[in-house]
């Protein structure tokens, strides 16, 4: 039965690691090891960038490493949540086709948003939805660390590349539209373990569509995009 929450730090690596008994990555070779390789350090660098402005927006310090690359499937994914959780998708407009969507835990993004509006820290650890003040301020967050992290992607691929601004999406797991669109196309997930001074040890997932991922590491490459195989 499919539990409307989060990964655990067993579950991440349970579904994630690279081992002959994960499932998700035997049945879907869609990138090799080289290419994860890739786009896991693309992922490091600009999500490291997106921590500096965070930890500007918080006054905490803010560190978002240890990226782990997976190919899988939106429901295996969101199968293996435990804990209430959002998203915030936004689309690439120019430079890359596609777009991906940011997972947090609603005690994470709700932390987020308190320290943001100069709060202390005190957040119900129970909490399983964002009012609308939270809301605003982490979408606002999150829209100047994935500006910064869109910026360092830019210089990586050496051309423009701008994005929509987020788009918040109360429990990801029940967005039927969401759910659809990357069940029909496939997922690359990206799971980045994120501190936040001394309220936060959990992760962040950057989702993309697989085509999205390979779109970027064949730019990464200087392989013609035009060559990247449509999703059926």
């Amino acid at each position: 039965m499919m539990s409307n929450g989060f990964l655990s730090q067993g579950n991440i690596d349970c579904l994630l690691k690279d081992g002959n008994d994960n499932k998700a990555l035997k049945k879907d070779e869609f990138l090799n090891d080289e290419e994860k390789d890739l786009l896991g350090e693309i992922g490091n660098i600009s999500m490291g960038s997106s921590a500096t402005a965070l930890s500007a927006l918080i006054n905490q310090k803010v560190d978002i490493t240890t990226p782990i690359v997976s190919v899988t499937t939106f429901n295996e994914l969101i199968s293996t949540f435990e804990d209430p959780s959002i998203g915030l998708e936004v689309n690439y407009t120019s430079g890359i086709t596609g777009g991906n969507v940011f997972v947090l835990k609603v005690f994470d993004a709700a932390m987020i948003a308190n320290l943001m509006m100069g709060g202390e820290g005190n957040v119900d650890k129970t909490k399983i939805d964002l009012d609308d003040m939270e809301k605003s301020a982490v979408t606002e967050a999150m829209n100047q660390m994935i500006g910064i992290a869109a910026t360092s992607m830019a210089t990586m691929l050496s051309k423009p590349i701008d994005i929509s601004t987020p788009i918040f999406k109360n429990e990801l797991s029940q967005h039927t539209d969401i759910n659809k669109y990357f069940e029909k196309n496939g997922i690359v997930c990206i799971s980045f373990r994120l501190t936040i001074g001394e309220y936060i040890d959990s992760n962040i997932l950057q989702i993309f569509t697989k085509k999205t991922a390979k779109n970027i590491v064949s730019i990464m490459l200087g392989e013609s995009v035009d060559e990247v195989v449509e999703e059926k």
